[in-house]
């Protein structure tokens, strides 16, 4: 693998490569480009594996490189600012780091780079092809209430959480039951087209999330209705996949 930095602040490119020669000694720095100028003329006659791109250089806005050069090339953007979140994503956005971040956001964020670009299992035949294509999805969960049993069709359900170890489903009806599962479990069975594990303990229908707020230390704070019980935040590092999942795109 070899990569590029696009970083014009001396100390943030040190610490970058400091950590990059840490977590993948394999990897190659093929070149440290400082403008929006250097960067366009290095991507139009040369190629790399990644990009770690902040995004206020010293001659202007890295967005302007993808104005004059097309970029197939995943990035990881690297900035001291949040506001440029949503349009980094629409670009070939593996990830949203916000200065400082340590090793371990960056370790996830090649993770997912990898994950998504070179590590991926392959099917062997077409056969195995379409077994991939039409994995099954959980279409309704059955509940237990007295001496009697009913069933729930999944597109009615709110949301998942869990309160002292218990999982809980709500309805859009605004009820609540008991259900057999760990969110873990559960984040493996449901379509991730309307269901994102919004935080450690909340599993979220996209159709029930009524308001995304900036929050503190650059997380989001979701509003639901019907209400969950408790606050739910995206952790800072989840917010760039969440941002992704409410845009449409998926992985």
């Amino acid at each position: 693998m070899n990569y590029l930095i696009v970083e014009d602040e001396r100390f943030a490119y040190e610490e970058l490569r400091r950590m990059m020669m840490k977590l993948r000694p394999d990897y190659l720095l093929e070149k440290q480009t400082k403008t929006v100028v250097d960067t366009i003329e290095f991507l139009r006659k040369s190629g790399v594996d990644l990009i770690l791109m902040d995004i206020r250089l010293a001659d202007g806005n890295c967005f302007e490189i993808f104005n004059h050069v097309e970029v197939t090339i995943p990035v990881i953007f690297t900035t001291a600012y949040d506001e440029h979140a949503i349009r980094a994503f629409k670009l070939n956005s593996i990830d949203y780091l916000l200065k400082p971040f340590d090793e371990n956001e960056l370790e996830a964020a090649l993770t997912k780079f990898e994950h998504i670009y070179h590590r991926r299992p392959l099917p062997n035949n077409a056969k195995n092809f379409e077994q991939l294509l039409s994995f099954k999805t959980k279409n309704r969960f059955l509940i237990s209430k007295g001496e009697n049993y009913h069933y729930i069709e999944t597109k009615d359900i709110a949301h998942f959480y869990s309160e002292d170890g218990v999982v809980f489903l709500h309805t859009f009806n605004d009820r609540r039951y008991i259900i057999n599962y760990t969110l873990d479990q559960l984040e493996q069975q449901l379509d991730s087209r309307l269901f994102f594990r919004v935080s450690r303990n909340c599993i979220g229908n996209v159709k029930s999330i009524e308001n995304v707020a900036k929050h503190f230390n650059s997380r989001l704070k979701l509003s639901f209705s019907p209400a969950c019980p408790n606050e739910v935040l995206v952790s800072r590092v989840r917010v760039p996949d969440f941002l992704k999942w409410m845009d449409g795109i998926m992985q």
